[in-house]
């Protein structure tokens, strides 16, 4: 990720602090607070494979590595998946059990609990290590600039967009991204998905 681009999601992510921490006053705070520039402080309900709809701070306590796709996508997406699959071959056992893989849709009209089930099934994923999961449709676009992923919907109801891998750690901070997609992972990427991981 270039300089530029890294600056635009902090900014934008500082952005979205603040308007949670101005929507918020007088609630019960966290915890523990999430870093300014955690992904964690966009406010996005998920509904995975198995219908159960939460919140993806949920997600937090560990490095992932995050995706946008959509199920009925016959071309990049499953390139998508693969690439996750590739970097997690990479990986000792006792790292791969360190990391999880977010995909998130970008279609939740068509990618309901089935659908995305029937891909978990399909490309033999890891249930325990992998989620895949459906924001609301009026969530997309923000969980797409929150992570720099650039989409248009098409006619026949496919979509252009962009494909990447993002790597973050266990508070949601962006550490690595990747735009090489496909069986052959990218050694740079692997190299920080290590870092994160300890080793």
């Amino acid at each position: 990720m270039n300089t530029t681009t890294l600056q635009r999601l902090l900014r934008r992510l500082a952005a979205i602090a603040l308007l949670g921490i101005a929507t918020a006053a007088g609630a019960a705070q966290p915890a523990t607070a999430l870093p300014g520039d955690s992904i964690y402080q966009l406010p996005l309900p998920l509904t995975d494979s198995q219908g159960q709809t939460r919140d993806w701070r949920a997600l937090r306590g560990k490095p992932r590595l995050v995706a946008m796709f959509y199920t009925s996508c016959q071309y990049i997406c499953p390139l998508i998946v693969e690439s996750g699959k590739a970097v997690e071959r990479q990986l000792t056992p006792a790292q791969q059990k360190r990391l999880g893989v977010v995909l998130i849709s970008m279609d939740p009209a068509r990618d309901d609990p089935a659908a995305l089930r029937k891909v978990i099934d399909q490309r033999k994923l890891d249930a325990t290590r992998w989620t895949l999961a459906s924001p609301r449709l009026d969530d997309v676009r923000a969980v797409a600039g929150v992570l720099g992923i650039r989409y248009r919907q098409l006619a026949d109801g496919g979509f252009n967009h962009s494909s990447a891998l993002i790597l973050v750690d266990a508070e949601g901070r962006i550490v690595a991204r990747t735009e090489k997609i496909g069986s052959q992972p990218d050694p740079e990427f692997v190299a920080a998905v290590r870092k994160a991981l300890g080793g």
